[in-house]
């Protein structure tokens, strides 16, 4: 059963998963990040020269800001009554890039990975979105799942890669 889609009813038709069965348990999702930039992009963001302000505290209001908008933006998420979004952004000169880490947690009925997920991801959007003006080229990459707990599947963890 666990490696079955469930977005789809007996007829195949996308549908919302009933998840009122389920037990609510405590639950969080970790989800990491990093946008890569020119050294001088870098710079501005740590110097807090950039024209735009301050770089990484609007991106962590945005990354949380994502995680609670969640379910409008994907369309089969359920709307969850998030207890905690914890979002860092870790400038790391040595890979000219912003680390982006989520925790996200709920005392709920289904997971929160893609609220930790949409956190990273919209943190890392407008960090592009504040200094696309002097670096069109930043990229977005190595945006995953760390770890996930709660739930009937319990505890997952990512494996190291590489």
């Amino acid at each position: 059963m666990a490696n079955e889609f469930t977005h789809f009813n007996a007829k195949g038709e996308a549908h919302m998963v009933d998840v009122g069965d389920k037990a609510v348990t405590q639950r969080e999702a970790v989800t990491e990040g990093r946008i890569y930039m020119s050294p001088k992009t870098l710079e501005m963001i740590m110097q807090g020269t950039h024209k735009k302000g301050d770089v990484l505290g609007i991106a962590r209001v945005a990354g949380i800001m994502g995680a609670k908008k969640t379910p409008d933006l994907i369309p089969l998420c359920h709307p969850i009554n998030l207890t905690a979004v914890e979002l860092d952004l870790i400038p790391e000169p040595d890979k000219n890039a912003v680390y982006c880490r989520a925790a996200v947690r709920c005392g709920g009925q289904t997971g929160v990975e893609m609220e930790a997920l949409a956190a990273v991801q919209i943190a890392l959007l407008t960090i592009y979105d504040m200094c696309k003006a002097v670096d069109r080229g930043m990229v977005m990459q190595d945006i995953g799942l760390l770890e996930k707990s709660g739930g009937k599947s319990g505890t997952w963890t990512r494996a190291e890669q590489g």
